[in-house]
């Protein structure tokens, strides 16, 4: 079986580090509030397909240098030359920008996003893509796609946000490029949950650890499912769930659990 040594991975345009099955990409740019460019977009797209094929990363967690997330495309390295692109430049771009949202959804592994201060334009769209989000009382939150003239349904946001928040909130947001304030954000569904800076990335890794020892197939059939029934009937949705829970019944973890419910033991799951 193919199988990748995540923990060997040497990415040339964010932090990468893999301890206790839980890899963090870390965006490290503070001086610009950690923005992306064509090619940190293409490293990230490529590093969330791999990790389908990776054995020592069970979890991931994504999170800014320098008190904030991810101020979105930076404006020099990629507004400016959007401007002066014909339409077939244009659309490579932005289908590449939105594999990315697909690769994120697609990899096995829960993602978790721990966001302080700025977070805004296709940073939002990595937190919202996110399984998990943990924030920070002070987080600004905005898709800014509007602001710059641009339609707010970028990278999949008209579909996936109102799912998150609600239609309303998210026409709002969408239409405004309005921030959302923490608070909100928590009330709304957004945030799982605020905690202070200083927190945060502890917080986030000790949830990742927590699914990091937790049945990884599991994990990632839960995953699949919460992502593939958006579009089937609750009939159909209730198939692929009795299927998908039948494959996990055939899991060693499964076993291992019910072994040491019996034992009256903590099962010690090895994602198997």
């Amino acid at each position: 079986m193919y199988k990748l040594k995540a923990a060997e991975w040497r990415p040339e345009h964010f932090k990468w580090e893999v301890k206790n099955r839980v890899a963090t990409i870390t965006l490290n740019r503070p001086e610009r509030k950690n923005p992306l460019t064509f090619q940190s977009y293409a490293e990230l797209r490529d590093t969330f397909h791999k990790l389908q094929y990776a054995d020592d990363v069970r979890t991931v967690v994504v999170t800014g240098e320098g008190g904030n997330f991810c101020s979105g495309g930076d404006v020099h390295d990629i507004i400016g030359p959007l401007v002066k692109m014909e339409m077939d430049d244009l659309m490579v771009f932005t289908r590449m920008t939105g594999s990315l949202v697909k690769e994120m959804r697609n990899c096995p592994q829960p993602i978790i996003a721990a966001v302080d201060g700025i977070c805004t334009g296709a940073g939002a769209i990595v937190a919202m893509v996110s399984d998990f989000r943990y924030g920070t009382p002070e987080c600004k939150t905005a898709f800014l796609f509007v602001r710059v003239g641009l339609a707010g349904c970028d990278m999949g946001a008209c579909a996936i946000l109102p799912r998150i928040i609600g239609q309303g909130r998210a026409s709002e947001l969408l239409y405004t490029g309005r921030v959302m304030k923490a608070e909100e954000g928590l009330a709304w569904g957004y945030f799982n949950e605020l905690v202070f800076p200083d927190k945060l990335l502890a917080r986030a890794n000790e949830m990742a650890l927590t699914l990091a020892n937790g049945p990884a197939f599991a994990h990632s059939m839960t995953k699949k499912c919460l992502h593939q029934e958006w579009n089937m009937s609750i009939e159909q949705a209730i198939e692929a769930e009795a299927e998908a829970q039948a494959i996990c019944m055939q899991t060693r973890d499964f076993e291992r659990a019910y072994n040491a419910f019996v034992k009256k033991e903590k099962p010690k799951f090895e994602g198997n």
